[in-house]
């Protein structure tokens, strides 16, 4: 067979262009338009393909060595019916200019290919952090480097050091090279690079925000990972369906509304008393008269004189609500669930009372229809048959506000005279601050307070 030579095709103006990357030695087979060296000028960097098939009998040229139009680059050993050595101007092509054509500068808006289309979004924001476990997974340590000088300012303009082909695979993943630290020499971007990029930011967008993107889209460090085994016997046990679900909504209200908790406690002494009574008095129709019925009757006659606390943000409106649809929270043995009493305004002491009850056993059951949980206005969270002073109950989004009702307890009050036996609700108001200012949740609570201490009140 013989031997020929490769020699450098027309590649414009660029002149004693310097050697950065030797991509095949002597010995190796080479396919046609396949990639021998890249050069790279002060404008721009290019790889110089081949212009035949063969095998490479000896390379001419090594790294630093300058080269122009011409320059024999190897001795080839063409293979069986290879043609004579044509210019192969299209893929020496500079990859990036300082002054770019108007299909370069598309190039990096280009659009995204539907099969890259999750990948194009997730490289979109400007500064998203790659989770470190993600680009180990890669198996290259591509990574997000900082971010360049904006491409308007001429004078700070830093260019990703790249080959075509590795240019023209980001274009077509959507990414942006200039978010891309290169790990080849001189911090060249190889392919292993861009797609370490890409698996790194797939990885930290795809992971639901509820929990599993260990914080990362927050801008946090990852969440520990241990072996718990190591330090002793362990079972795992699956959450339950309604803990999986309650637990993503829990975390979103929580880390999207700003929660601020007003604590009022209640002189309830005369209410338990009258409770006792009636309870005493209704053995015969079956009704149990619970704390949770006054409480919701009482919460009624706080929120007609507190509308907002009855209503939901949407955008920037405030939605007003002319229904009382009051939920309370109800403990299973597979996690908390939510009944809704629909219309309370309407519906005696009573009926509030059989129908808590009624919905409460169904919860337990695990018999409540999703439209027995929807439509809430006000929820209310009750730990009196447990214990606890105060704590913090999470606001069920939509709703802008939560009661939490703790154990009562008996203390000693000083009425002007002498200290008198005092049987205290301890009552703790959560409010979305976007909606409701301090001064008006203290107000609410006291309405509360006065309501419970005297329950004549709420009938008027």
């Amino acid at each position: 067979m013989a031997t020929m030579e490769l020699k450098v095709p027309d590649i414009g103006d660029f002149k004693e262009v310097e050697v950065i990357e030797v991509l095949v030695k002597a010995g190796d087979e080479v396919t046609l338009e396949q990639s021998l060296i890249t050069v790279e000028s002060d404008k721009a960097s290019m790889e110089i393909p081949a212009s035949m098939a063969g095998r490479i009998v000896e390379m001419r040229v090594k790294l630093g060595d300058k080269v122009s139009e011409g320059s024999v680059l190897a001795l080839i050993e063409a293979s069986a019916g290879a043609s004579a050595p044509a210019a192969v101007a299209s893929a020496a092509a500079p990859a990036s200019a300082a002054s770019p054509a108007p299909e370069a500068a598309a190039a990096a808006v280009a659009p995204v290919p539907a099969s890259a289309a999750a990948p194009a979004a997730s490289v979109a924001p400007a500064a998203a952090p790659v989770p470190a476990a993600a680009t180990q997974d890669s198996g290259a340590p591509a990574a997000v480097g900082p971010a360049h000088p904006s491409p308007l300012d001429e004078t700070n303009v830093v260019k990703p050091h790249a080959s075509p082909a590795v240019r023209k695979f980001a274009r077509e993943l959507g990414v942006d090279l200039a978010r891309v630290r290169g790990t080849g020499p001189r911090q060249r971007i190889t392919l292993d690079d861009v797609r370490g990029f890409v698996k790194g930011v797939v990885a930290a967008a795809a992971a639901p925000a509820a929990a599993t993107d260990g914080g990362a889209a927050l801008g946090l460090i990852p969440w520990p990972k241990v072996d718990f085994a190591k330090f002793g016997p362990i079972e795992p046990k699956p959450l339950s369906r309604i803990k999986k679900l309650s637990g993503a909504n829990l975390h979103r209200n929580w880390v999207m509304i700003p929660h601020v908790t007003n604590n009022e406690e209640a002189d309830i002494t005369d209410l338990e008393n009258f409770r006792v009574l009636l309870n005493k008095e209704s053995d015969q129709t079956g009704v149990k008269y619970t704390m949770l019925a006054f409480l919701i009757k009482a919460v009624v006659a706080a929120l007609k004189k507190y509308p907002e606390f009855n209503a939901s943000l949407d955008g920037d409106q405030l939605v007003y609500k002319k229904y009382y649809h009051i939920g309370f929270a109800a403990d299973t043995p597979n996690g908390l669930v939510v009944p809704v009493l629909k219309d309370a305004d309407k519906k005696g002491l009573s009926d509030i009372a059989k129908e808590t009850s009624e919905m409460a056993r169904k919860a337990r059951d695990g018999k409540l229809s999703p439209t027995e949980m929807q439509g809430g206005t006000f929820s209310i969270s009750s730990l009196g048959g447990i214990g606890g002073t105060h704590f913090t109950p999470i606001i069920n989004a939509p709703e802008v506000a939560i009661l939490g009702v703790s154990k009562s307890y008996m203390k000693p009050v000083w009425n002007g005279k002498e200290f008198v036996p005092q049987l205290t609700l301890p009552l703790s108001l959560s409010y979305d601050h976007r909606v409701i200012d301090g001064a008006a949740a203290a107000r609410f609570n006291n309405v509360l307070r006065s309501l419970l201490g005297d329950f004549r009140r709420a009938v008027l």
